[in-house]
């Protein structure tokens, strides 16, 4: 990384547009050195939060094993339909699109599946919870979405490898 200096006048007032300039460039500094921290530490909270939801849901480690209680809360507490395929799809969503956004691995999309449950979840599951939860977990997944996992992330990796391989023709 490149740290840029702006040359200092000889006077000692400094002009309105050379400390605009000066703190563009401390700006521009602070991101490129905090932003792919940022963007990493955006997708851990949310993640950990539905990864420990999961948890809940299964007998130890196998994430298809139902505790025999998640299918009468997902009926009778909950109201979902199907309540078996319901509580057996979030169990296994909550294992897996919380892995994908914290290795930063198919980013985009783990963290949209899990704003469509934060959604189903505010709509069907807990409607009071809006202000001290699901607004939260919406806004920062949605930012995941929109800004990507940054350069921490696997599909940063994914993505500078296949910008350094050779470009080939295709041939039918």
């Amino acid at each position: 990384m490149t740290i840029y200096h702006l040359p200092v006048p000889a006077t000692s007032r400094m002009s309105p547009r050379l400390l605009l300039l000066r703190l563009e460039t401390i700006y521009a500094q602070i991101t490129a050195i905090a932003g792919p921290f940022a963007l990493l530490f955006l997708r851990l909270p949310v993640a950990l939060t539905f990864w420990y939801s999961g948890r809940t849901k299964v007998e130890g480690w196998n994430i298809f094993s139902l505790q025999a209680s998640q299918p009468y809360l997902f009926e009778h507490e909950f109201g979902l339909p199907f309540p078996v395929l319901s509580a057996h799809l979030t169990a296994i969503a909550e294992h897996i699109l919380p892995v994908l956004v914290i290795l930063g691995l198919f980013t985009r999309f783990g963290a949209l599946g899990m704003l469509v449950m934060t959604t189903v979840i505010q709509l069907f599951v807990f409607p009071d919870a809006w202000w001290n939860a699901h607004m939260w977990w919406a806004v920062v997944l949605f930012a995941v979405v929109a800004l990507g996992p940054g350069p921490i992330s696997v599909d940063h990796g994914i993505a500078r490898w296949a910008q350094s391989r050779p470009a080939t023709g295709h041939r039918a």
